[in-house]
């Protein structure tokens, strides 16, 4: 090693060369040190001269490049000088005093014109792509330099950070300046994609060293600022919102130095996202950038991260008891989210990063490093948990662990919602920023875990409703003052209805924190739907049960399908309500995204009908409606085949007709099926719904009506006046006991009132009729018997004095 030489007087040395011998010899103890500092010193010396050996063979190649650029374009133009003189000699040879040459010579001179003029245009082209891609070679040179650059001061233990700063605002600056061009040649020459290729691809070599650098420079940064900021101050201090904003920010009491490098470090880094988010832009046009282009804020997530990783050695010891988790996430989150606002925010916008919130960022990654860790340690622990209880058959805690925890998000996401829109920095929620915002996201990566929830809480939801089911009572006792939007009936239903009722609401609550319509959707149908099915099966099987044992002939069985078709209207009507919700409106059911429900064997072999894809559960609906036609009908047809049995004599007497019965305001032998009649519909009457209980009456109304006529007026039986008025009188008495529920009785028996029409009426008007035909009947009011029905009870009319 050659000898140490002395050091020149200070008064030579520079302020700079005083202070670095300063710092590195500060007492006389370490100078023993200096000849390894020396050696160090010569290594570090040797590496530049390669740097500036590397950096000068790289500018003469660059040299060469442009001498052979400007060679070829220099020959591109010599030979465009040829081209104009060949055309100048041709013109002067083509044009003679007597416009001697054929018309074949101009022609070819026009076509020569046209090959020139299209190899001028092709030879600019050539220019103008020679010029765009030395540009281009020459800034993505500078860029690929100022990252080499910045490598290399990062490698080495001295440098000095202002020049590194610099380096790669030049490098951000220069590549926006490539990217610009290249969204010009994208838009303005699309076939040079091999150009914009080969530029893109050295781009992406540079922004991958210049990125992890940048990031790397900023939490180092972030870290001397004393970033993440101690958990005590959170966990000491009260919850309570006035005194948790107390909380210090470090990034709000940083000095004036420190603030200009974070500013610059910070305003680098979004001016370096931003450049990411164009040129990804122009990479993904035609498809669906929407997606692709969305990324949090990396300033905003560097914030973040330090602060996950911190309270995640917090998080390990709560696994057991994850409402401290939420607690903690939410304290931080609102505790920082106004410091950080008013201070990034500005700097944000002075870097024109579109379409970003600081505040909605700071918020957004703050739940996403919460379903992070709850995707990773939580899920994973519970569903541990569950499979061991599933193998050994022992019932554990595992699913109420696991129902608590869903609580838990449902609560946290509700909070954080409430503390966006408290912020005014949104008006409405869709599906992309709740997907942000919610720690329910988890099931948006993992539909399987969605099943295993859908399946815990369908369980637990039956297991609640077990008790209710099997309650008798609850089938007896009516629910009281139930009034719907959708109309004021009263709808007689029992307590058990409002149970399934009261359940599925707080299902449906639950769906409504998932942040996609998807999910929600889906959920409803896993849970939501067989809810509905159990409550149909429990409904279905009491009228099956009543009707196998008396076949509804006791008053008993009909009062129990009775309750069962209230239940089923009530039901019936709170979905409809519900349906009319925008919640259930814009989860019409999708092909393409049905779930496979089992099969249910409480039922007939018919599956449930198709999804009429308009609202989630317009199947179950049109079931519930259907089943109420089916009993409605079943208890009129019970009632009418009670009527027809204790009315057999009278309708079997045929002499009756001829005479009348002195005494006798109603025949002897229909006062049984009368008071029948009156008494089994004074029991549905109390026992069923007002609307259900109309159309036992108007169905048994009907019935009746063809009983009679086709067993008095069709039946040939001689009708003589005291026949007539007899048959009128009985008639009376049936439209009273009708009359009770409705004004005009006699409209819905229209068969037998139109024959009694006829059989009143006179001689004279009787042949008239038999002439008349069809008109004729219209015109007197009888519209609902045909001319061949009417003839047929005009035979049988006997005129006596």
């Amino acid at each position: 090693m050659e000898p140490l030489q002395t050091l020149p007087p200070p008064s030579q040395l520079s302020h700079s060369a005083l202070s670095f011998l300063d710092h590195k010899f500060p007492t006389a103890t370490v100078l023993a040190d200096s000849p390894n500092f020396v050696s160090e010193l010569q290594i570090q010396c040797s590496e530049l001269d390669r740097a500036i050996s590397e950096l000068t063979r790289r500018l003469g190649a660059g040299l060469a490049a442009y001498a052979s650029f400007s060679g070829e374009i220099h020959s591109l133009f010599d030979g465009v000088n040829n081209k104009l003189h060949e055309l100048s000699a041709t013109c002067s040879s083509s044009i003679v005093p007597d416009g001697g040459r054929g018309e074949g010579d101009g022609k070819g001179f026009r076509e020569e014109l046209a090959t020139l003029a299209k190899e001028v245009a092709r030879l600019e082209t050539v220019r103008v792509y020679a010029e765009t891609a030395l540009k281009l070679d020459t800034l993505v040179g500078d860029i690929e330099d100022a990252v080499s650059y910045t490598m290399s001061k990062n490698i080495r233990k001295h440098s000095f950070d202002e020049n590194s700063g610099d380096m790669r605002l030049f490098a951000i600056k220069k590549l926006k300046m490539a990217e610009e061009i290249l969204t010009s040649i994208t838009n303005i020459h699309p076939q040079w994609r091999h150009l914009v290729s080969a530029v893109d691809h050295r781009v992406d070599r540079a922004l991958a060293i210049l990125r992890p650098q940048a990031i790397a420079d900023h939490r180092s940064l972030l870290a001397s600022l004393g970033w993440p900021p101690p958990l005590s101050a959170f966990t000491s201090s009260n919850s309570d919102a006035r005194i948790g904003n107390q909380v210090l920010n470090p990034l709000q009491s940083m000095q004036a130095d420190h603030k200009l490098k974070y500013t610059e470090n910070f305003l680098a880094l979004c001016n370096l996202q931003e450049l990411q988010r164009k040129r990804k832009s122009r990479q993904l046009v035609g498809h669906d950038r929407e997606v692709a282009l969305r990324q949090p804020l990396w300033a905003i997530e560097e914030l973040v991260n330090p602060l996950s990783l911190a309270t995640q050695k917090h998080f390990s010891k709560w696994i057991d008891k994850p409402e401290f988790i939420f607690t903690l996430v939410y304290k931080i989150t609102r505790d920082y989210v106004d410091s950080v606002d008013e201070m990034l925010q500005p700097l944000v916008d002075e870097a024109k990063v579109v379409g970003y919130s600081c505040r909605e960022e700071w918020i957004s990654s703050m739940v996403t490093s919460l379903s992070t860790y709850l995707a990773k340690e939580i899920f994973p622990s519970y569903i541990t948990q569950l499979d061991e209880e599933s193998l050994t058959g022992v019932q554990s805690s595992a699913r109420i662990s696991w129902l608590h925890l869903i609580d838990l998000m449902i609560a946290f996401d509700k909070r954080i919602i409430s503390m966006v829109e408290n912020s005014g920095i949104l008006l409405s929620l869709d599906d992309d920023i709740l997907q942000r915002i919610s720690s329910l996201s988890v099931f948006c990566d993992r539909p399987d875990w969605l099943d295993l929830w859908a399946e815990i809480e369908l369980g637990d939801t039956l297991g609640k409703l077990k008790p209710d089911i099997e309650n008798e009572n609850n089938w007896k006792k009516k629910i009281e003052s139930v009034v719907l939007s959708s109309g004021t009936d009263d709808h007689k239903s029992p307590l058990v209805s409002s149970a399934f009722v009261r359940h599925l609401a707080s299902v449906v609550e639950r769906c409504r924190s998932l942040p996609s319509v998807t999910l929600r959707s889906k959920f409803l149908r896993l849970v939501g739907v067989p809810i509905i099915r159990k409550f149909f099966d429990s409904i279905l099987i009491r009228c099956q049960e009543a009707e196998g044992l008396t076949a509804l002939t006791d008053n008993d069985a009909l009062i129990k399908v009775a309750i069962s078709v209230n239940a089923a209207h009530y039901f019936e009507s709170v979905l409809k309500e519900w349906s009319e919700d925008v919640f259930f409106l814009e989860m019409g059911v999708d092909d393409d995204d049905k779930v496979e429900l089992p099969s249910n064997t409480n039922r007939d072999s018919e599956g449930l009908p198709e999804s009429s894809n308009r609202v989630i559960f317009d199947d179950e609906i049109k079931k519930l409606e259907e089943f109420r036609t089916e009993w409605v009908e079943k208890i009129a047809v019970v009632i009418l085949r009670g009527f027809d049995a204790r009315s057999r004599e009278y309708l079997k007497n045929k002499k009756q007709w001829q005479k009348i019965e002195e005494g006798w305001t109603v025949s002897k032998t229909l006062i049984e099926a009368l008071d029948y009649l009156q008494g089994k519909m004074s029991v549905v009457e109390d026992g069923l719904n007002s609307r259900d209980f109309v159309g036992v009456w108007r169905s048994l109304a009907a019935g009746i009506d063809r009983l009679f006529f086709n067993g008095i007026l069709l039946s040939n039986a001689k009708f003589h006046n005291g026949g007539v008025e007899r048959f009128g009188s009985d008639l009376d008495v049936l439209f009273g006991v009708f009359g009770a529920w409705c004004l005009r009785p006699e409209g819905f028996f229209p068969n037998i009132n139109d024959g009694l029409k006829l059989l009143k009426m006179d001689e004279k008007r009787v042949q008239e009729c038999m002439t008349g035909g069809k008109r004729w009947l219209k015109g007197n009011g009888i519209r609902h018997l045909s001319a061949s029905e009417a003839e047929k009870i005009l035979k049988n009319r006997v005129f006596t004095s």
